[in-house]
């Protein structure tokens, strides 16, 4: 139910960025302003993201998403009867606000339910879930508005991300025994003094930064700078779309893997994660510079190399946060890491607006995924469990460190 909540979540994002083509044609909007609207949806999302970790520990991560979910549906629904740039701006500020609810949340709930073991796979298969919503979204919004306009993905997802409301409620939630007790939660300036955060948080920043910038403006350059029809455009970014959740299965599992045979869960994970920013470097510059094959190639490319990544963007503070701070510590390195979302997308519009192309974004992509690797692999201190005072240490974790 999570991995299929975090599918909805893309596939509403994501609708808004599919459409901005044709939303710029009917409503006469430059490159600058569809930045802001995207950016908008992160201006609500980012800030919200503390507060909605805070209340799923005190109130229940449960009920919190599921009250994040009707909000976010709602907006989703209200882009499709929208007919201006103010309007636009307002139901992406909702649409960021319900959605901050989905990984503080989920992170919480699976520190709680899922050894340390079995967090690899476990956030492998949330990671397919939200890489899966990209691929159906582009794929099913783009052929909808092709053949019924713009408006008509919004009103059909927004309902349909309505329904997954009725099973959740009846879904059970079980702590795992060894992780339930009566310690101490940490303070949130014990959460904030740690090293540990402030590595993953500038990671995160740099992964949020290059996988936003693709994900709210690729299918605006396919069809600008590349030539594509929105029917081709759906295709070729729905397939590259599901490379990501490829990588993000194949990811979860070979960590679980190597862990299960005594590896190291330090070695395994930021492996994982050099692979997916390192990668990034190169696909990025890759799609400035080459021809329409090569950048063609560097989009898939990116897309796998990104899923392989996604498993130890969450499943890291799990393991060292814990139960008992899995939900702010994620929500403060989430913060973080969507500072990049209030930015980037906003910053691309001016600079494809300001030279005519998209070539210097990309080089700034790869500039900042630079930045992403430094910080998952020196300011990342080692990957284990933090013993927070007056409690137990984060989580139960094999012998191999």
């Amino acid at each position: 139910m999570l991995a299929i909540g975090l599918f909805i979540n893309y596939v509403d994002r994501g609708a808004l960025p599919l459409a901005a083509h044709l939303i710029q044609d009917d409503l006469h909007l430059g490159e600058q302003q569809l930045g802001l609207i995207m950016s908008a949806f992160y201006w609500a999302y980012t800030p919200a993201q503390v507060p909605v970790g805070w209340l799923g520990e005190r109130y229940g991560a449960h009920r919190v998403l599921a009250a994040g979910v009707a909000l976010w549906a709602a907006a989703t629904l209200l882009v499709g009867v929208s007919s201006g740039f103010v309007m636009l701006i307002l139901l992406r500020l909702l649409l960021g606000l319900g959605e901050s609810a989905a990984f503080p949340c989920a992170s919480q709930i699976l520190a709680a339910t899922v050894p340390v073991a079995g967090l690899g796979r476990a956030n492998g298969f949330l990671a397919v879930g939200y890489s899966l919503g990209p691929a159906f979204g582009t794929f099913v919004g783009g052929m909808l508005m092709a053949r019924f306009g713009w408006q008509s993905a919004f009103l059909v997802f927004g309902c349909c991300s309505l329904l997954w409301l009725w099973p959740w409620l009846k879904t059970p939630v079980r702590r795992l025994a060894q992780e339930s007790g009566t310690d101490r939660a940490p303070r949130a300036t014990d959460i904030l003094r740690q090293r540990a955060l402030w590595g993953a948080g500038l990671g995160h920043f740099a992964g949020n930064y290059t996988y936003y910038f693709m994900l709210s403006w690729l299918p605006f350059y396919m069809v600008r700078e590349r030539g594509y029809s929105t029917e081709g455009m759906a295709v070729v970014l729905s397939g590259a779309f599901a490379m990501n959740a490829v990588g993000s299965y194949l990811g979860g599992w070979a960590i679980d893997r190597w862990i299960a045979r005594g590896g190291s869960l330090n070695f395994i994970y930021k492996l994982s994660m050099a692979l997916g920013h390192g990668g990034a470097i190169v696909c990025m510059l890759a799609i400035a510079l080459g021809n329409q094959p090569v950048a063609l190639g560097a989009i898939f490319m990116f897309q796998l190399l990104c899923g392989i990544a996604s498993p130890g963007v969450f499943a890291i503070p799990q393991i060292v946060a814990g139960e008992r701070a899995a939900g702010r510590w994620v929500g403060i390195q989430n913060l973080m890491g969507n500072i990049s979302g209030m930015v980037g997308p906003w910053l691309t519009g001016a600079i494809v607006e300001r030279t005519g192309h998209f070539q210097y974004a990309f080089f700034l992509g790869a500039a900042i995924a630079t930045l992403g690797t430094c910080a998952w692999l020196l300011i990342l201190p080692k990957i284990r469990p933090i013993r927070w005072a007056g409690g137990a240490a984060g989580g139960t974790v094999p012998a191999a460190l």
